[in-house]
């Protein structure tokens, strides 16, 4: 049976900050005091399981209408994360930040590319179908991806999930991802559309101009970094097996430094676009990447 790891959503967090921007503060109430709170350092408990790690062959499983130009940043972003000469601040340097994890670096490699544009299995697809769409090659060395165009619902999406990596068996992982734009974009595909709850600040601009393929690459770079780190139940998590927060997912909402709940903090602004970004990739590509736990500092490390 597979067990599911969820890529948070950011709505608990923004209701905590509009509860407590919106308290009631009495007049007449005694001053109090602020006392300053050293801030615990995050650790994620290695659980002494199988890491991925060497060469990864990853399968793209196009499941539904993407245009060329909206796989190509999917594909571009993947190709970025191996890009040495990638001027900084690069998305090789951020996905550099797994090899600080057990047993060294890991290096995806794009592989096969499978295009299912007439919905093989109908546009409502349940958590074991994407299973099935997963399938096609079994091996440990090897992820299968399945992204899910934005006229396409999946079990749990927008109400519990934006994306998922799991395995089968421990026999071979598989991610999966869907394109929150029609669905869901402020629960998935923040910050650039504005969350459903919480303080309602202007959204960024999505710097490939695809609010729901740049968030994709969001989600996408969490789960593949939770499925390097923690593909079968034993690698790097908090928490409890079955809701692990995980390399990216325990950094939920922070893309830049200075961030808070409902701020991604302080990132980058291509003066061409006027799209926010803070890692460059192949072919010109900017992406905006999720903060990653570092295991050398037990921080949320951010690229700017």
């Amino acid at each position: 049976m597979a067990s599911v790891y969820h890529v948070t959503l950011f709505i608990s967090l923004l209701i905590t900050t509009s509860t407590l921007l919106n308290s009631p503060c009495s007049a007449s109430a005694s001053p109090r005091k602020l006392a300053l709170v050293k801030q615990q350092p995050l650790i994620l408990k290695y659980h002494n399981g199988q890491l991925l790690k060497g060469n990864i062959t990853v399968s793209l499983i196009w499941y539904g209408k993407f245009s060329p130009t909206q796989r190509s940043i999917i594909v571009d972003f993947l190709q970025s994360l191996n890009s040495p000469t990638t001027p900084p601040p690069s998305a090789a340097s951020w996905w550099q930040t797994t090899s600080s994890y057990k047993t060294g670096p890991s290096t995806l490699v794009v592989a096969n590319q499978v295009l299912d544009q007439d919905y093989s299995l109908g546009k409502s697809l349940a958590t074991s179908q994407i299973i099935s769409l997963a399938s096609g090659t079994n091996k440990l060395s090897s992820v299968n991806v399945v992204l899910t165009a934005a006229d396409v619902a999946v079990e749990g999406f927008c109400m519990s999930r934006c994306g998922t990596h799991a395995s089968v068996r421990g026999k071979f992982a598989y991610a999966w991802v869907g394109n929150s734009a029609s669905q869901c974009p402020g629960q998935c595909a923040w910050p650039f559309h504005q969350p459903p709850y919480g303080p309602q600040t202007a959204p960024l601009v999505a710097p490939n101009g695809d609010v729901g393929v740049d968030g994709m690459v969001i989600n996408l770079a969490a789960v593949l970094a939770g499925t390097v780190t923690n593909p079968f139940d034993g690698g790097y998590f908090q928490g409890p097996a079955t809701a692990p927060l995980e390399a990216v997912t325990a950094c939920t909402g922070i893309f830049g430094s200075g961030s808070y709940p409902g701020y991604a903090g302080a990132v980058l602004v291509d003066r061409s676009t006027g799209g926010s970004y803070n890692a460059n990739g192949v072919r010109g590509r900017k992406f905006l990447l999720p903060a990653m736990w570092d295991p050398k500092s037990s921080t949320c490390k951010t690229l700017v």
